[in-house]
């Protein structure tokens, strides 16, 4: 029977599946990883406090980024080439979400609804990140090869999802309100189209390495496309609501290390 652990399972016990799993989940982290490193440093004089919570953000991806990779060299293994089709990040962006990397290449500092659409931009997908890996942490977290892993990026992820609920409802506060939910709803909706898509192109790499049967690749894809038909219908919502979260100032520190990864 089909399961998300059985399904992940496979992957994590073939060599080349693992190894393309990783070097997706690496260069997204690593492009995460400069898109905040470039936000914080332009950041708007009058949201100057916000930089080092945008820099921790970054630091963050960066140290994902790295684990991945650390995973990778611990079962002898080298990063593949990220397909295009599965670059979820860069797919995004060229669907006009969140904020261009040739604005990010600049040095002309952000506005301030450059820092609302960054925030909205990364409320969404920190969703995403924060649900994928608690679904990992719940079949895995006690796994020896990957659980401790697994266990720090979701604790991250978590604290960047509150982060975001946080500064958000911070601005609406100061009157950004119906931006930010115009925002955060083109941002949703545009995510859960790529995630769609990305998924459907990983399910495709994954299968010819593996060698699914054609039934099994389409029941695969069809559950991908039901998922994507209810998130279309309503479960896109949960993406733009906003609430202030338990742990405030979930980023105020300094990004914690990760000696034994890096």
């Amino acid at each position: 029977m089909l399961s998300a652990k059985s399904l992940f399972q496979e992957i994590l016990d073939n060599d080349d599946s693992f190894r393309l799993f990783c070097s997706i989940a690496a260069g997204g982290e690593a492009q995460g990883g400069w898109e905040n490193a470039r936000i914080a440093a332009l950041v708007p004089e009058s949201e100057r406090p916000l930089a080092p919570k945008i820099t921790r953000h970054g630091a963050d991806e960066d140290k994902h980024g790295r684990i991945f990779n650390a995973l990778l060299k611990k079962r002898g293994l080298e990063p593949v080439p990220v397909p295009p089709d599965t670059d979820y990040t860069m797919l995004l962006e060229s669907d006009g979400i969140g904020l261009a990397h040739d604005r990010l290449r600049s040095d002309v500092p952000l506005t301030v609804q450059d820092i609302v659409v960054y925030l909205a931009h990364s409320r969404v997908t920190e969703q995403r990140a924060s649900e994928q890996m608690d679904l990992l942490r719940k079949h895995f977290a006690d796994d020896p090869g990957i659980g401790r892993a697994v266990r720090m990026i979701s604790a991250d992820e978590d604290n960047h999802l509150a982060y975001c609920h946080e500064e958000l409802l911070r601005f609406a506060a100061e009157g950004h309100g119906r931006a930010i939910q115009r925002t955060l709803r083109a941002c949703a909706l545009a995510e859960i189209r790529v995630y769609r898509d990305v998924s459907l192109a990983v399910m495709d790499h994954m299968g010819r390495l593996l060698g699914w049967s054609r039934p099994k690749a389409a029941v695969l894809a069809a559950g991908i496309r039901a998922v994507y038909a209810w998130e279309r219908f309503a479960g896109w919502r949960r993406m733009v609501t906003l609430r202030m979260p338990e742990r405030r100032d979930a980023l105020g520190g300094p990004a914690a290390s990760a000696p034994e990864f890096a």
